[in-house]
């Protein structure tokens, strides 16, 4: 099958999900935003971890379990609203620079398709 058709394919076969969590989220009229996958630089949760993480691993000692949990805890202590911003403004800005990526992409791409339907099209190689 070409793209077409499979694309055709899973729309049709396509469910609506529906999440638990949403309809919670729903009824307190709070939106559920879905981040696209594979993306962690898109989600500031990812940034923030890092910097827990590293600040964990820059400190540590030793790996009892006692003490490690001492460190994440104070670490997690140390994440501020002004770091969370700072997260958020970051992700602002990748989320733009990917925006601008995608928007030359199609400029420069589009001259380039090919229509594979073209009755106009020759089998004739003297034309390349």
């Amino acid at each position: 099958m070409v793209k077409k058709e499979l694309l055709t394919l899973v729309n049709l076969n396509k469910g609506d999900n529906k999440y638990v969590i949403d309809e919670m989220a729903a009824s307190r009229q709070i939106t559920v935003l879905r981040l696209p996958p594979y993306h962690c630089e898109l989600n500031p949760i990812e940034l923030v971890w890092a910097q827990v993480k590293g600040d964990v691993a820059r400190n540590i000692t030793s790996f009892k379990l006692s003490n490690v949990k001492i460190l994440l805890e104070n670490s997690l202590e140390r994440v501020t609203a002004d770091k969370w911003q700072r997260c958020i403004h970051h992700v602002h800005k990748e989320e733009e620079k990917m925006w601008e990526l995608d928007n030359l992409i199609d400029v420069a791409v589009e001259p380039l398709v090919i229509n594979l339907g073209d009755e106009d099209s020759s089998d004739s190689e003297d034309e390349f």
